[in-house]
């Protein structure tokens, strides 16, 4: 794989642009969630429907220039749709109060795990392969995208982890570090026994 390509003037005022847009709409969707109260309710349905038309704008903005640099197909569908999907289960759909498993919330729960694996997955994506462009001495290591996107589904794999152990009311510091060491050892296994991409 080749290096990724050195951005333009041109392009680089895009991507500019691209990103006081994203952090404009972003900062918009914190001020409204923020507002969010303890119940949701029909006053907030609107406000909800608005955070999540700037949730698009900021993930489309966010994501575009990222995957247009690093050429990472599918990060803007997936951060889009997480981010999205996420703005909808904290600003719209009254938060689960009850555990995991008690039947009202159980479906929340689903729609708020699936919401932060991709979310978590696609913020994460861009991070870990720079990380592996600096970290790695091996060419097929640091631009390996198999590997990169396999570490953001782990810290996706992670999140949802920590909320499923947070709604069953079992999630702990020590727990929590458990997680977190048992995703470091399968990665370190990985990365032993697995082949990198040609």
């Amino acid at each position: 794989m080749t290096n990724p390509p050195t951005s333009s003037l041109p392009e680089r005022r895009i991507a500019l642009v691209f990103a006081v847009v994203a952090g404009i709409c972003w900062a918009g969707v914190l001020v409204l969630l923020a507002g969010v109260p303890a119940a949701a309710t029909q006053r907030w349905a609107a406000e909800g429907v608005f955070a999540m038309l700037l949730t698009f704008v900021a993930a489309v903005c966010t994501f575009v220039p990222i995957q247009r640099r690093f050429d990472l197909p599918g990060l803007v569908v997936q951060g889009v749709f997480g981010t999205t999907l996420l703005t909808l289960v904290l600003g719209v759909v009254p938060f689960p109060r009850g555990w995991l498993l008690s039947l009202p919330d159980t479906p929340v729960y689903v729609m708020l795990a699936i919401a932060l694996f991709w979310a978590v997955s696609a913020v994460a994506l861009p991070i870990v392969y720079v990380i592996g462009l600096r970290v790695f001495q091996s060419r097929a290591r640091r631009y390996d995208q198999r590997r990169a996107r396999r570490h953001a589904y782990e810290c996706g794999a992670a999140a949802v982890a920590l909320l499923l152990m947070a709604g069953l009311r079992v999630l702990t510091p020590l727990t929590a570090v458990l997680v977190v060491l048992i995703i470091i050892v399968v990665e370190s296994l990985f990365l032993w026994f697995v082949e990198t991409e040609a």
